[in-house]
């Protein structure tokens, strides 16, 4: 069926270059080249683009504690992160940075673009300032005991304990996350979007079909709450472009982050000759797709399309969120073994099992996503290895022995042919929706299928006869083309393994021959020596990228701990990842000694969460419903921002039983559970071994 090209441009969110790329990463760059692949087979022009986000106070501060410039920082996650993309498969037209004279230039064009159109104001802000370090502060950088509940070693802007939000001259002994100062405040004058302005075209944009069901509905409270101007601007030492017309004030990295995209487009047409205003200027009619994580959703769906028709550009065709990755239930840990980069799995399994799993799971809407190792190792060895590969083998033995591998001039059943490839069009609209995992179910559909008709034909027999004749030869040509079928449908999913089904058939499968090629059966034709194509997966792999991935022992350095910025995720799929800092807290001063009778005095239980609810009207609490025995108790835990509540139900977890009941604004909290980490999506509860029952004693 001949389709119209279209032309589209495509991208994954930006990775953060101070970090190693991890499985969180690898879903959203996976489900974008598997979408990405698919159109290329469709015979569409299409470019994918992406970059390294490379600015900020993050890769400022780690690079100073390196001893080396962020410039050399940056280059070196650059190398990094290209080369795991490149094992992974992933067939980016092109991957630049952030750091650039392109991005430079289209950051102060649409900065100049938005204040000549007047939606740029200066306004002078109340900033906390460190005087040790010189720098200002923002929110998340300044830690404190909550005014609220008196917890220690809480952020700025709220409290992961009780709930509480403030302001960060309301904490009690307040300190920089980066030096331990005690901060001042200090006015600034900071550049600002008036994101109102954009309020009428931001409701039209919104309500067509350019995002998701589920994302229409989060931005629906942020219409409601009302949109706010956006500061765009941070004050020196900062690492990034300087404002035109300024010396000691930058573009906030948020700013020139989302514009990478453009640059490194540019940077692809520049080098390739492509007409950018053709996909990027309002009024093209080119298509333009983001896919990204579910928690940098603020950015790209109110930010990035209002500035670019401030500054004349087309906005995206659309916003594809997804969501978290989990592994085996729980967020990603590096105490459990399951915080996985990329390198590590890469150096134990094949790629494309991944891929396919993803894909397995994969729908069009922003749900979290689990790699259940064990769900993980018996899908691909049953489906893709059993199933789909198994057919090639059980059919392409007796081409090379028997008939010189040339396949025969006809098939055994063309009917059945017929039927495999009338499924082409249904399987495209299942790619085309990002439906992978409908689309992988349609194609094993027809693999249970495929081996059937090997199973009720049995070759095997046929060729125990001395002269079996032309109905061996077809039926096994018949099996050939049936594996071929199958992997023209999976070619977008498994590209390594699809690479060496082609050097096997010497035929082209993927974009060389395009997803029509599905109804044309391979005739008369030459194939190579079967070799096997795909192993099974082997659980003492999937255990060394476990124990590849645990946590060392910590050197002798124990102030260290991790402050994350605020809008960015890594134990996400995703997307963006964490914008990390080295903080000293001067731990000895803000947790002073208890003695042993102290210590007595707290009642530690294991308790059995049996069920677990949102709260409205909280952004950090969740409620918690503990059995510990002989009674149940209900408990707020600021674990919100790392927890999804149906994740915990039926978890056991440590609870301090005789603490006072509290009265807070929704309800009372009548004991406390016990967590640990810096804080945001890296909070992981105490759990007990195995054996344990409620209302047992901690001691």
């Amino acid at each position: 069926m001949p389709h119209t090209p279209r032309k589209i441009l495509v991208t994954s969110a930006l990775p953060y270059a101070n970090g190693s790329i991890h499985l969180g990463h690898m879903l959203e760059h996976i489900q974008t080249d598997i979408w990405v692949r698919f159109q290329r087979m469709r015979g569409h022009e299409i470019y994918y683009v992406c970059a390294d986000d490379a600015h900020g106070t993050p890769i400022m501060l780690k690079a100073k504690a390196e001893g080396v410039t962020p410039e050399a920082l940056i280059e070196r996650f650059k190398a990094e992160h290209q080369r795991d993309f490149d094992d992974f498969a992933i067939q980016f037209d092109n991957y630049h940075t952030t750091h650039s004279e392109e991005n430079r230039l289209l950051a102060e064009y649409i900065f100049k673009r938005l204040d000549d159109g007047g939606h740029i104001v200066k306004r002078t802000i109340s900033q906390a300032f460190d005087p040790e370090e010189g720098i200002f502060l923002p929110d998340r950088f300044i830690k404190g005991e909550c005014p609220r509940c008196g917890a220690p070693d809480q952020y700025g802007d709220s409290c992961e304990v009780c709930g509480a939000t403030y302001s960060p001259a309301d904490l009690i002994n307040p300190y920089s996350a980066i030096s331990g100062a005690t901060p001042i405040e200090k006015d600034t004058e900071h550049y600002f979007v008036s994101l109102g302005n954009f309020s009428e075209m931001l409701h039209q944009w919104t309500s067509g079909n350019h995002i998701q069901n589920e994302v229409r509905n989060k931005l629906k409270e942020w219409f409601d709450s009302g949109l706010r101007d956006w500061d765009i601007s941070r004050d020196a030492p900062y690492f990034g472009f300087t404002i035109p017309g300024e010396t000691e004030k930058y573009f906030y990295v948020w700013l020139d982050a989302p514009i990478g995209y453009f640059a490194s487009f540019r940077n692809l047409c520049d080098r390739e000759g492509l007409d950018f205003d053709a996909f990027c200027q309002a009024g093209s009619n080119a298509e333009m797709y983001h896919f990204i994580g579910k928690d940098i959703l603020y950015f790209h769906t109110l930010f990035w399309p209002a500035m670019l028709r401030g500054a004349g550009f087309r906005a995206p065709s659309a916003v594809y969120a997804h969501g978290f990755l989990t592994v085996n239930g729980q967020k990603m840990s590096k105490s459990r073994g399951t915080f996985i980069s990329a390198r590590a799995y890469l150096d134990h399994l094949d790629p494309d099992y991944l891929r396919y799993y993803f894909a397995a799971k994969l729908n069009e809407h922003v749900e979290d996503l689990d790699l259940n190792l064990d769900d993980f190792q018996q899908r691909v060895n049953s489906d893709l290895v059993g199933k789909v590969v198994n057919i090639a083998s059980r059919s392409a033995g007796f081409i090379n022995k028997r008939f010189d591998n040339r396949l025969a001039s006809s098939l055994d059943d063309a009917a059945l042919f017929d039927a495999f490839a009338s499924a082409a069009e249904t399987i495209a609209s299942y790619y085309e929706k990002r439906q992978y995992s409908r689309a992988i179910r349609a194609i094993a559909e027809l693999a249970d299928r495929a081996n059937q008709y090997v199973n009720d034909r049995a070759p095997w027999l046929m060729a125990k006869d001395e002269n079996p004749g032309e109905e061996l030869h077809r039926v096994c040509s018949q099996g050939v083309n049936l594996f071929r079928t199958l992997m023209i449908y999976l070619a977008p999913v498994v590209p390594l393994l699809t690479a060496r089904a082609e050097v096997f058939l010497k035929s082209p499968i993927a974009e060389r021959s395009g997803w029509h090629a599905a109804g044309t059966p391979l005739l008369d034709h030459e194939v190579g020596p079967f070799k096997h194509l795909m192993s099974r997966i082997d659980a003492k792999a999937v255990d060394a990228v476990i124990e590849a991935s645990k946590e060392k022992p910590a050197a002798t350095d124990t102030k260290s701990t991790t402050v994350k910025k605020s809008g960015s995720t890594m134990n996400d799929t995703s997307s963006q990842a964490t914008r990390p800092v080295t903080v000293v807290p001067a731990e000895s001063e803000q947790n002073p000694t208890i003695s042993i009778d102290d210590f007595a005095k707290i009642d530690l239980r294991i308790a059995l969460i049996s069920d677990a609810n949102y709260i409205e009207g909280a952004d950090k609490l969740l409620q918690l419903t503990l059995d510990i025995g002989d009674e149940t108790r209900n408990v707020f835990a600021g674990i919100r921002s790392a927890y999804e509540p149906e994740s915990l139900k039926g978890r056991f977890v440590v609870m301090v039983a005789n603490l006072a009941p509290r009265k807070m604004r929704f309800g009372v909290s009548e004991g406390m559970v016990l967590a640990a980490g810096p804080g945001g999506e890296d909070i992981w509860l105490i759990s007990p071994d195995s054996g344990a029952k409620p209302g047992m004693r901690v001691k």
